[in-house]
């Protein structure tokens, strides 16, 4: 799933730029296609607490693979921003190789069930990891995109391939997900079993799961704070940097998908280690760490003259990116309820998702209008401000597994 949304990162923006799309309507599409994952995810998110994990991680990935079909074969605008949205295109460039897309609440969720505490944070950085190499291979696709320039009807018949092998890669792996086999929770020995309900009481059941949930709800309060900041953030950039690429240097699809490949191979390495910065240094202390660095790293990226400089701060964030991102799925499952997990990172991302949907329109019209390099700089304030209001926020509250290591430290021997 990797390799689809990072060739979906790299050919989306550069084919409706050269369709005809400036930045503010792209905007727009990006606007949508957030608001359109944010639903998703955080109805994935609560309903997959209730009714499993494994049937999101098969119907999310089709309707990408029909998305991709729809992009091949028509360039209507209003089916564009429909398949954008179903297929969540425009969520992050070629490079984000973490994004799997509006199913990952259950993927997570699935995840730390399957697994003891104590390896929670080795096996998301693992996930990370073989996410980066499937990014590589996406990347890598986008050589197959037209390296000259074309637009209109040439365009949608030079792209339609690369389209197709999005929809083939999304496709394969809500297949491979039928593979999955989902333990059903426990049952106490001895407690009665549960009756099944009869249709109306299932929908009522599955009513009384869009609620918030209770346990978790003073930590999800803080994470809004936090997520609200990175993701209008993120809008302001993140969308828009293969679009970025193509315009300040003008780059090619291939060139882009080349770049990203490179940093997602170099900077796969990143995410093994992860699991001992946070060891060494404590997970919170290393989340603010290394989001402080990648709201710095924004400033130079902007002013690089080259293609190719520019690209190797792009790498360098990127590598620094990595470490945190699987930091933090791990430290939001670990201090959530257990009967709560997917919901609580569902919903935890809910309103980073909403200011990602407004931001591109700021964004998109102070690229036309404004500068070029100015979204970047806003997005460094509100990311820089992100990681210090993280640490504030949750620096006296470390994982269960930091916190039984501080027992036995302070135990008498």
């Amino acid at each position: 799933m990797s390799a689809a949304r990072a060739l979906a990162g790299v050919v989306v923006p550069v084919y409706l730029a050269l369709d005809g799309f400036n930045a503010e309507r792209l905007g727009a599409l990006f606007a949508v296609v957030a608001v359109a994952s944010a639903a998703m995810a955080t109805a994935i998110g609560l309903l997959s607490d209730r009714l499993g994990r494994k049937p999101f991680l098969v119907v999310v990935p089709l309707l990408a693979s029909l998305a991709g079909v729809a992009f091949a074969y028509d360039r209507t605008t209003a089916v564009l921003f429909c398949a954008a949205a179903l297929g969540s295109f425009g969520r992050g460039s070629g490079a984000g190789a973490g994004a799997v897309g509006p199913y990952q609440p259950a993927e997570s969720a699935f995840v730390v069930e399957s697994l003891p505490a104590r390896y929670r944070n080795v096996v998301f950085g693992r996930l990370s990891f073989v996410s980066s190499v499937g990014a590589l291979g996406g990347g890598l696709l986008a050589l197959l995109a037209p390296s000259h320039r074309i637009a209109g009807a040439a365009a949608t018949a030079a792209f339609g391939d690369v389209f197709l092998a999005t929809s083939g890669l999304a496709a394969l792996a809500g297949l491979l997900a039928l593979l999955i086999v989902e333990a059903r929770p426990p049952r106490v020995v001895g407690a009665p079993s549960t009756p099944r309900l009869p249709g109306r009481s299932r929908l009522r059941s599955v009513i009384s799961a869009l609620r918030l949930p209770r346990r978790s709800r003073p930590l999800l309060y803080r994470l809004w704070v936090t997520n609200s900041l990175n993701g209008f953030a993120i809008g302001m950039f993140g969308p828009f940097v293969t679009y970025w690429f193509f315009r300040r240097y003008g780059a090619s699809a291939g060139e882009i998908g080349v770049l990203f490949a490179v940093v997602n191979l170099v900077t796969a390495a990143a995410t093994l280690s992860a699991a001992r910065l946070a060891r060494m240094w404590g997970l919170v202390n290393t989340v603010g760490i290394v989001r402080s660095a990648q709201a710095a790293l924004l400033v130079p990226l902007v002013l690089m003259p080259t293609f190719e400089s520019a690209g190797a701060v792009y790498l360098l964030r990127m590598a620094v990116q990595r470490i945190g991102l699987p930091l933090r799925q791990s430290y939001v499952l670990a201090m959530a309820d257990a009967e709560e997990r997917a919901a609580v990172t569902a919903l935890s991302n809910l309103p980073s998702q909403l200011t990602m949907a407004v931001s591109p329109l700021l964004a998109g019209y102070l690229f036309d209008e404004v500068s070029i390099a100015l979204p970047f700089d806003i997005a460094a304030v509100f990311q820089g401000l992100n990681a210090v209001l993280f640490w504030v926020f949750f620096h006296d509250a470390p994982p269960e597994e930091e916190q039984a290591q501080a027992a036995v430290a302070d135990a008498p021997s």
